[in-house]
């Protein structure tokens, strides 16, 4: 899976031309609902509880690609906020996002998923939209989260799944080919991974073939 993680590092088109589709909402909506099944407002719904975190919680966005959650935040709103992605590219454009909204509290990380830069216990809320289909260990991906959860935190976040159907597995198929996706998993998969690396609250929820869930960290 070298291949995989090193197309997303440096292939620049690859990288602009996902985050957007993701950024653009009619493209998210139209194509989300086309492709996978997805209702696009569970994500923005998702997405908007970063606005309820307390001053001074600390989050962690990765992939945040080129700042698709930065749409909940406020610069009036104290929060340590690191954004990582392995890529340069979503790292920059996720750059120019911040500075355009003047969301000067957001910190850029170059990382690794499987690899996090980061101690134990580091966060209260780590956040994952539109990724982790994309790498190619989402297992390992998630073992990390739940590594840098400080107790009580909470993983929140979007994948698309094999098994939600006949049409929407040709789809992945067809990304898996382009090296666009990882192996990625089924909903099932997904509940499992999250249970084995200690989290509890598991919530994995469709329809379609885009799942959203969240869990937490055990007090």
């Amino acid at each position: 899976m070298a291949h995989l993680r090193d197309g997303w590092k440096r292939e620049r088109l690859r990288a602009a031309v996902y985050d957007w589709g993701v950024e653009t909402a009619l493209v998210a909506r139209v194509a989300g609902r086309a492709l996978w099944g997805l209702d696009v407002d569970r994500l923005w719904t998702s997405i908007g509880e970063l606005s309820q975190e307390p001053r001074g919680a600390t989050v962690l966005d990765v992939p945040c690609g080129g700042g698709v959650a930065f749409r909940a935040l406020s610069p009036t709103r104290p929060l340590r906020y690191v954004a990582a992605d392995l890529s340069w590219v979503m790292l920059g454009r996720a750059g120019k996002r911040a500075r355009k909204h003047r969301l000067d509290q957001i910190e850029f990380v170059q990382a690794d998923v499987v690899a996090l830069p980061f101690p134990d216990g580091s966060f209260d809320v780590c956040v994952t939209y539109n990724g982790l289909h994309c790498f190619p260990d989402p297992a390992r991906a998630l073992a990390e989260f739940a590594r840098v959860l400080r107790p009580g935190g909470e993983l929140r976040g979007t994948s698309v799944v094999r098994g939600a159907g006949r049409r929407y597995d040709a789809t992945v198929a067809l990304m898996q080919r382009a090296g666009v996706f990882g192996p990625t998993g089924t909903a099932e998969d997904f509940t499992r991974w999250l249970t084995d690396v200690g989290l509890t609250d598991v919530r994995v929820t469709g329809p379609g073939a885009v799942i959203t869930l969240s869990a937490r960290r055990p007090t």
